[in-house]
């Protein structure tokens, strides 16, 4: 299924405007992992440098063209400060839940837009300039407790996900990526691919951009206005965080744990990266943030450039046995 519509520099430009608040960014691959048949995101690199590849112009058309698809950081940690924030939400009664939010942000005269997404939708609000993560979020968390809409997370399988998820960021550090709007999420309707739209426009690139661009947006002294007083809940308070050592939660005795053959020393997202040995193996992933180790199950990794458990297990030296020999 060709999902490819015509997109210009001044498209990209008008989405820029909205959305990027900095340069770094995620790509969704296109071809499902060979395992778990999923379309992961990764952050690009240079071939030649093997560096970080900052957003430019003509990705982002391309992801509006749907020749790729991105995923977006809220928090610039120069500032501590979002252009947006977005709330994301994928249970049973999703939309449900997110229509009761927008209309309670109406109340607030709060415009926001509703994105729809491959399970539920997206909840999309913009500030007239970049305002501080935490106090976006904590106007959020008290409208979802006045509504009684579950937030994820504290114990809680299902709710409602508010992006940025951090308060603040160190330097070096990105917090979560969400996919950009108006692209091209491959991982829906099978894998052959999905475009979603804003509610409030026509299908249309030129229509979606106008809408959202007509949008009024927040200021600083009307969110800052409705926060007076409030705090983020007890149980989602973002402690001054450290960088801890990865770990298993149980041992079992004789498994094979990859993090006793990498070295891992960061955390993006909710993964720690680290170098491929399969890639290393062949001379590649010299930024070495090919694999993704789940920091919640530690057994869960997979290789972002697509090589397969098997290739891991090979490259440090301990095969999977094969079954039919035994």
């Amino acid at each position: 299924m060709d999902h490819r519509l015509p997109a210009t520099l001044d498209m990209a430009r008008e989405f820029s405007v909205l959305f990027v608040n900095r340069r770094a960014y995620t790509i969704q691959s296109m071809r499902p992992h060979p395992e778990s048949g999923r379309h992961y995101y990764y952050r690009p690199k240079a071939r030649e440098a093997g560096g970080p590849v900052e957003l430019s112009l003509e990705t982002v058309r391309r992801h509006l063209a749907g020749e790729v698809t991105i995923g977006i950081y809220a928090i610039n940690p120069a500032t501590q400060r979002s252009k947006w924030m977005a709330i994301d939400a994928d249970y049973k009664t999703a939309l449900e839940d997110l229509i009761k939010v927008q209309r309670q942000l109406q109340d607030d005269g709060i415009e926001a837009a509703l994105e729809k997404s491959k399970r539920g939708g997206h909840l999309w609000i913009f500030f007239e300039t970049p305002v501080l993560a935490r106090e976006a979020r904590i106007y959020i968390y008290y409208v979802a407790g006045k509504l009684a809409v579950q937030v994820k997370g504290a114990s809680l399988a299902d709710g409602i996900e508010i992006f940025p998820k951090q308060d603040q960021l160190r330097q070096e550090e990105f917090g979560n990526a969400i996919r950009a709007p108006l692209g091209v999420h491959w991982g829906a309707r099978g894998s052959r691919g999905w475009r979603y739209w804003y509610y409030g426009a026509d299908y249309a690139l030129s229509a979606q951009l106008a809408y959202l661009k007509g949008l009024k947006k927040v200021t600083e002294q009307h969110l800052q206005g409705m926060i007076a007083g409030k705090t983020v809940p007890q149980e989602f308070v973002q402690q001054a965080r450290r960088t801890e050592a990865p770990r298993y939660f149980e041992s079992r005795h004789g498994e094979f744990r990859i993090l006793d053959y990498v070295e891992v020393r960061r955390q993006v997202g909710r993964n720690w990266v680290t170098r491929c040995p399969s890639c290393a193996a062949r001379g590649h992933d010299k930024s070495r943030d090919n694999l993704a180790i789940s920091v919640e199950e530690p057994r869960k990794y997979c290789c972002w450039a697509g090589c397969t458990k098997e290739m891991i297990r090979a490259a440090v030296g301990r095969p999977i046995p094969d079954r039919r020999l035994a």
